[in-house]
């Protein structure tokens, strides 16, 4: 996606040789024009899966799943809460997810009532490193019965085994750029696919 991969190369930053910064435009300061742009891609790569919901997990994912699901013909938002609630109600599922991003673990749940049995849900996240948010949620969706139908990611870093794990396993992945590498600050990105 041009606009994305635009953004990534003139506002990220790469730190290191495995962050990739993209809160200027992507999920502390987000960039609106961007946000529904690629909420109108993911819904034209997924709309023949026919999703009833779009799932994520708090925070940085619920505006992007806003987006999908707005471009998918407003259909539910659905994510996933990292603490405990006292107006939660205990008939929830739940699963342990390590964050990449603050080098912790934490516990994700969700209502059941909000997660349907049988449901076809699409994951919509910002990025996509080694997988742990991806399975967690693709988990708490089996501990429903729910089908996943896809996942769509914002940036997926291309030389984590995330995004080649989910692909070999079979599932329908649509990220919208790849990050190939980090040199001496400078983010490389995967030749455009689309």
């Amino acid at each position: 996606m041009e606009l994305l991969r635009r953004k990534i190369l003139e506002e990220g930053k790469g730190i290191g040789d495995d962050i990739v910064k993209a809160d200027m435009f992507l999920n502390h300061r987000i960039d609106t024009e961007l946000l529904f742009a690629m909420g109108e891609a993911w819904a034209e790569e997924f709309r023949g899966e026919k999703p009833e919901l779009v799932l994520t997990v708090e925070s940085s994912g619920i505006a992007l799943a806003v987006a999908a699901a707005h471009a998918l013909g407003d259909i539910p938002v659905v994510f996933a809460k990292k603490s405990a609630s006292i107006v939660q109600n205990e008939e929830t599922v739940q699963t342990p997810v390590y964050s990449f991003t603050h080098k912790t673990q934490n516990l994700i749940r969700i209502e059941k009532k909000y997660l349907p049995e049988g449901a076809r849900v699409l994951i919509v996240d910002d990025f996509l490193a080694d997988g742990q948010a991806a399975h967690g949620l693709m988990d708490l969706c089996r501990q429903r019965q729910a089908k996943v139908v896809g996942i769509g990611i914002a940036i997926e870093k291309g030389f984590e085994p995330g995004g080649r794990q989910l692909r070999e396993s079979g599932v329908h992945l649509k990220s919208l750029a790849i990050v190939d590498g980090i040199r001496d600050g400078k983010i490389i990105l995967r030749a455009d696919d689309d």
